[in-house]
């Protein structure tokens, strides 16, 4: 908007010196030749109008010698403020990252309420990058102890794929309250992981490649930096499997007595052969694996397989050797829901049990 002014003001001006410089220019000719033949001369206005034309000339060419130098300068302004754009946008697309700098805690929002406590979901990355679903049931016992008090943890196994285990068995919640308000129990805080997707038998994965489990070290690390739990580790984390879930926690338990100090599994059908050779062959930890293997009085088929399973870690070798193994058949309810929450409060009460001496008072 400027220097379009400035640039109308510039003519204006030239053409003014011209005006002026070409009516000096005819005065002084006309009084010249006025003088030839004798005539009185005044020559003041062709000298007046001289110097206008002098001055207006002057003007216009310090107006045009400002035009041109701001002309250089905003090329040049805009050159180096484009120059510096590009050197500095890498830097502001990606910023230096400080060394050791640790990465903020996931984020995990509020999905309910059930038994009391209070359910969040978040999500966590896996090996190959991909997202995975994690659930962390707080019981009621969290928010009311607002001092630095840590829960044991109690990892949930699913059996289907792509699920996470409460939405298997969405009374596994009633099963923990129940067993804490009967002071059969301290508060667990409970993680539910979702399981592998690429997979259609989970149990089956995690018996061959105890490794897989789903709670690896960057759900450990990060459950452990968002809540208030004891370390992960044996000392401190169990599992659990319930239902579809529980050859997914018998597997692990045997497996894996360096994460877990012990596991239940509840309801099962169990392949024996492969479960056997799985603890035989699993990873030795500070002490022998502990399993609970639990099902109703009105479940025989539960309770036979149960009993093979134990029979078969008992004749096992290798790291099996030692194993712990219990079983629970007195459960009966008349009603089915009963049932399966008294089952959760028994396999509650037997990982209480496993944990140090100074955690298992409630």
């Amino acid at each position: 908007m400027v220097r379009p002014a400035l640039v109308l003001i510039l003519l204006t001006i030239t053409a003014a010196a011209l005006r002026l410089a070409r009516s000096a220019i005819t005065g002084w000719r006309e009084q010249t030749a006025g003088k030839a033949y004798g005539l009185p001369s005044d020559r003041r206005r062709a000298l007046l109008h001289g110097a206008g034309a002098t001055g207006s000339g002057l003007c216009a060419a310090a107006l045009l010698a400002t035009l041109t130098t701001g002309s250089h300068t905003h090329s040049h302004t805009t050159s180096t403020t484009s120059a510096t754009t590009t050197t500095t946008s890498p830097s502001a697309a990606n910023p230096p990252r400080t060394t050791g700098q640790a990465a903020p805690p996931p984020a995990f929002s509020t999905i309910g309420h059930p038994a009391g406590g209070e359910l969040l979901q978040g999500s966590l990355p896996t090996a190959d990058g991909t997202l995975r679903a994690v659930r962390v049931w707080l019981p009621p016992q969290y928010a009311e102890n607002h001092d630095r008090t840590r829960f044991p943890v109690v990892v949930l196994q699913a059996g289907s794929p792509g699920r996470t285990a409460d939405t298997e068995t969405p009374y596994v919640f009633d099963g923990f309250a129940d067993a804490v308000r009967q002071h059969r129990a301290v508060p667990f805080v409970v993680i539910a992981p979702q399981s592998a997707p690429g997979t259609q038998r989970p149990c089956d994965l995690l018996a061959a490649a105890p490794e897989a489990v789903p709670d690896d070290a960057v759900l450990r690390t990060a459950v452990v930096a968002r809540f208030r739990t004891l370390p992960a580790g044996p000392e401190g984390w169990q599992t659990l499997g319930v239902g579809p879930g529980a050859p997914c926690a018998a597997a692990a338990g045997l497996a894996r007595p360096d994460l877990y100090g012990a596991a239940a599994a509840v309801s099962g059908t169990y392949d024996a052969p492969v479960l056997a050779r799985t603890a035989a062959e699993g990873r030795p930890g500070p002490a022998t694996p502990r399993l609970l293997l639990a099902a109703a009085r009105s479940d025989p088929a539960g309770r036979d397989g149960a009993r093979r399973l134990r029979d078969a870690l008992r004749a096992a070798g290798g790291h099996a050797v030692g194993a712990r193994v219990r079983t629970s058949e007195v459960v009966r309810d008349v009603q089915a829901d009963q049932e399966r929450v008294r089952l959760v409060r028994v396999a509650v009460q037997y990982l209480a049990e496993a944990l140090p001496g100074a955690l298992r008072r409630s």
